[in-house]
């Protein structure tokens, strides 16, 4: 609980053009993930389940900037 309370005070140092490029890098490797993960197992495979999650509040914090203008 502690990591996604640091994780989202972290997005609030972090600009728009900054948390844009984020979500890109991090969409790029949930898809290399998931498609390595449909070639063999990973070995760890709820590490899509975190990344997938992370990439939700990060697009959640992009949506609250933009209703707060």
């Amino acid at each position: 609980m502690a990591k996604h309370i640091e994780f989202n005070r972290s997005l609030k140092d972090l600009n728009g053009a900054d948390l844009a490029t984020r979500i890109q890098e991090d969409e790029i490797r949930l898809k290399k993930l998931e498609f390595a993960h449909a070639i063999s197992p990973l070995e760890n495979p709820m590490s899509i389940r975190s990344l997938r999650k992370d990439l939700a509040r990060l697009k959640t914090e992009v949506r609250k900037r933009e209703l707060a203008k």
